[in-house]
């Protein structure tokens, strides 16, 4: 058999696998018929977990959707995405709740004060109808510190209305949120810069 005949061969042969497995996936995605509100969690010690969720949102505007955004942690930090979302003021509404990180407050009873609120603005958005994708960015980070109800949480973002999607960003998500979610993702993390002294950079970190 000729050198040519062989790679025929196994091009046909590569062939005849990808159209079996195409078959297979057109099969699967058939039956793919549910549409709704995910509760989504992005959690983990890599870096990413805000950026990937900033990444729905600019899909969500693509698509005409209205969202809100409520940053619990990161306080007053002038951050690239939040002056790119102030360009759309009609389809995004952000609340900036937080004072900061922990460690840099000091303040435990304003921390729970400023979660507090927070959860409280992030509940108007979820039930008011009016978001198609709500953002609670840093809620884990609260939740983590029990600056909030675990079960008061997840008793609301389990009744959310069918339509809405929800987002929780955050590392050590909660075991009972994680429970609750339909989609959860860990960042791991392999290497970071910080550890070779580089400091927060804009359009790295904010």
């Amino acid at each position: 058999m000729t050198i040519e005949n062989n790679e025929a061969e196994e091009i046909a042969r590569a062939n005849e696998k990808r159209r079996k497995h195409k078959e297979a996936k057109d099969r699967l995605l058939a039956r793919k018929t549910k549409t709704g509100g995910l509760l989504i969690v992005h959690t983990g010690k890599g870096k990413g977990k805000t950026t990937a969720a900033m990444g729905m949102v600019m899909r969500c505007i693509g698509h005409g959707m209205k969202v809100g955004i409520v940053q619990f942690v990161k306080g007053a930090w002038e951050t690239g995405e939040r002056d790119v979302l102030d360009k759309f003021p009609d389809q995004v509404d952000i609340a900036v709740m937080g004072e900061g990180f922990t460690w840099e407050t000091q303040d435990r009873t304003r921390d729970i004060a400023a979660a507090e609120k927070a959860w409280e603005r992030g509940k108007e958005m979820i039930a008011s109808g009016d978001y198609g994708f709500v953002l609670l960015d840093e809620i884990n980070i609260v939740l983590r510190y029990d600056y909030l109800s675990i079960a008061d949480v997840v008793e609301v973002l389990r009744k959310k209305p069918d339509f809405v999607h929800v987002a929780c960003t955050g590392r050590n998500a909660k075991p009972e949120l994680i429970d609750a979610a339909d989609l959860v993702t860990e960042m791991a993390e392999i290497k970071h810069h910080f550890r070779a002294d580089f400091k927060a950079q804009s359009g790295i970190e904010f």
